[in-house]
Formats: structure tokens, C-alpha cells, sequence
């Protein structure tokens, strides 16, 4: 999922799992709560610019999404955290708090990103270096506003009644409010909308009125844990529905070898969007292209690093040739996200000049 999403639900199941027993246990589900994407830039910092031309496919959501890299960077920062806190200890002449709480709240918010990146139509590859097969769960889309506003709302009730933490909460709350309703009123169905205001409101409320407080601040996020749990639950079993009948679809228009899924929609909790596709093919409910993986230069294309970091990147890829300029050039794009374009460039789409 997004940052802001992994930011929040790491703070506030740092403060669940850990917040009696570790000083800042929100700060620190927050910071480990996006370890595995800190780390990615820093494996191959240069993977992002635009000269890299694709690697950052074969970067992003790599080793350090996988079980091995994850427990690599739990160790890591639970030493480093650790570290750090009996530093501040000793400082001020306290107890330092015990290893294992601090293991814990590192490993439950670095295994939640894992998780959460899992949940949607993004996927990951768990098992690496070991096998690069992608995993989806095809739940939640990867970007979902009550991500955001739960946890927030969670985290707000259980912070000090001080007016600095009510104007950074205040703000974040507006913020995301107002991304939804409207820089996202085109793309977000309007039960989503009404949800946003009435949990904006509820957290309102909940701080004037001294919901929780300090005191209460583990209970405030674990409840707001339980919220979303029951509200993915709920997606994962309506999901069964979908993905069944994107399967019948797809073997009824492809036969019993096709691919299928039943891909996550952002602003439409609880619907799917059905591909298909044979070795030929990718459709959607009603629109269909060639994939043309079979084409002579499309091959000769998938040899290059670019060919091959899309390939190793695409659940449905799909490709184009234009020889109209004197050369050739072969554009490869994953159809989940450019679906039905043709030559698509930008975000999952390379383009490879051949001679």
C-alpha cells in the first residue's frame, strides 16, 4: 500500500503491541513500518531515476519484501532501536526498556508491511532469492482512504489533549478528508466519501470529548486495528465471489489453460475489475488486445535488461512494435495497469529500441 497507510498503521500497532512498555512505541511503528521500502533505496539508490530505464522493476519489491529480507531488517533495526533507547536510558538514569518489547514492536510493523503490500493486486515475491514467483492477495486496493483516516482517528484519541498534537492531527485529518472528497470525488464512490466524514467527525468528537486519552491509547489503536481487520475480512470474503466468477469467465472465453484475475479497484472497495488472457490475448469485460509476445523483435526486446525487468515485473504483459521511423521500437507494458492502451509509457511500461 501507500506510505501514508504504512506510516499509520505502524504507529498505531506500535503503540498496540508496545505502548506501555516502550517509550515512543508509535514512532517506532511508524519509522519500521516502512523499513522495507527505506531499504529498497537504499540497496540500489540509482534504480528510480529516469536513465534507469525499468530496473527499478526488478528492484522494487524485491529482497527486501521478501521473508529473508525481512528478517534482516528486523534484526537490524530492533538492534539499532534498542541501541538507541538504552542510550536515552541511561541518560536519565532509568531502566532501559527489555529487548523483547522492542523486538516485538519492530517485528509485528515490519511483517504488517509485508502484509499490507501482500493484501492488494500489487503482490509480492516472498520468497526470494530463492524463487521470484509473485503472490496477490486481491483484497484491498492499494490505495484505500480508511487506511488512512481509522488509524489516524485511533491514533488521535489515544495523544495528549495539547494543542500541538491537535493541530498535526487536525491538519492530517483535513488532509486526507479533503484528498478524498475532493481531489477524489471522480474516483471515490460516494458511500466512501460519507464514511470519510462520519470517522473525521467521530475523531472530532472523540477528542473534545476525552475518548481514551493517554491512558488509553493502547486500547484507542488496538481498536482501531480491530476496525480494519473486520473491514478486510469482510473484502476477503466477498473477494471468493469475484475471483470465482473472473475464473468461469476467463475459462468459458480462454479455455481451462487461462490466466485470470480479479484485480482490486481503487475509491470501489468491495468491487473487482476481471482480466483474462491466453498466450495471445488479454481481456477485459469489454475490451480485448494482442499481447504479440510471440512477435520476432518482441522476443528480441525481452532480452534486453528493460525486456527483462518488465517481464519478471508483469502479471499481464503485453507488447507493440512501431517501425514507422526508420527503426524499431518495442513498447511492453503490464495491461493491469495501461489496460487496453497500446504503446503505453510511463509507470509498469518500457519502451526498447532495436536495431
Amino acid at each position: 500500500m501507500d506510505n501514508l497507510a504504512h506510516t499509520l498503521i505502524g504507529a498505531a500497532l506500535g503503540r498496540a503491541v508496545a505502548g506501555r512498555e516502550l517509550p515512543a512505541a508509535g514512532w517506532i511503528g511508524a519509522i519500521a513500518g516502512n523499513v522495507p521500502d527505506w531499504a529498497e533505496l537504499l540497496l540500489k539508490p540509482g534504480s528510480w531515476a529516469p536513465r534507469a530505464g525499468g530496473e527499478y522493476l526488478v528492484y522494487h519489491r524485491g529482497i527486501t519484501h521478501s521473508f529473508v529480507g525481512g528478517a534482516v531488517e528486523i534484526a537490524t533495526l530492533t538492534g539499532l532501536v534498542g541501541l538507541v533507547l538504552r542510550l536515552w536510558a541511561g541518560r536519565r538514569g532509568v531502566s532501559p526498556p527489555p529487548w523483547r518489547w522492542v523486538a516485538a514492536c519492530v517485528t509485528a510493523t515490519v511483517v504488517s508491511h509485508l502484509y499490507l503490500d501482500w493484501q492488494g493486486s500489487y503482490g509480492l515475491r516472498p520468497f526470494l532469492p530463492w524463487s521470484a514467483q509473485w503472490y496477490y492477495g486481491d483484497w484491498v486496493a492499494i490505495v484505500d482512504p480508511f487506511f488512512w483516516v481509522v488509524p489516524l482517528v485511533a491514533l488521535a484519541w489515544g495523544a495528549r489533549r495539547h494543542w500541538g498534537p491537535a493541530l498535526v492531527y487536525l491538519i492530517a485529518l483535513v488532509g486526507v478528508t479533503t484528498l478524498v472528497l475532493w481531489r477524489g470525488h471522480d474516483l471515490v464512490v460516494w458511500w466512501v466519501r460519507l464514511g470519510m466524514l462520519g470517522c473525521a467527525a467521530a475523531g472530532v468528537v472523540g477528542w473534545t470529548r476525552h475518548w481514551f486519552g493517554v491512558a488509553g491509547r493502547r486500547r484507542a489503536a488496538a481498536y482501531g486495528l480491530l476496525v480494519l481487520g473486520v473491514y478486510v475480512a469482510a473484502s476477503a470474503g466477498t473477494s471468493v465471489a469475484a475471483k470465482a466468477q473472473a475464473r468461469t469467465s476467463a475459462t468459458r472465453r480462454f479455455g481451462p489453460d487461462a490466466r485470470w484475475a480479479a484485480l482490486t479497484m481503487v475509491g470501489r472497495p468491495f468491487r473487482w475489475e476481471a482480466l483474462s488472457a491466453s498466450t495471445d490475448s488479454v481481456a477485459g469485460d469489454t475490451w480485448a488486445i494482442a499481447r504479440h509476445l510471440d512477435h520476432p523483435a518482441v522476443r528480441a526486446a525481452l532480452t534486453t535488461p528493460q525486456g527483462h525487468a518488465i517481464a519478471q515485473f508483469a502479471r499481464f504483459l503485453a507488447a507493440a512494435v512501431d517501425s514507422s521511423n526508420g527503426g524499431v521500437q518495442v513498447s511492453l507494458w503490464d495491461v493491469r495497469y495501461h489496460a487496453p492502451e497500446s504503446g503505453a509509457s510511463g509507470w509498469a511500461a518500457v519502451q526498447v529500441r532495436l536495431r
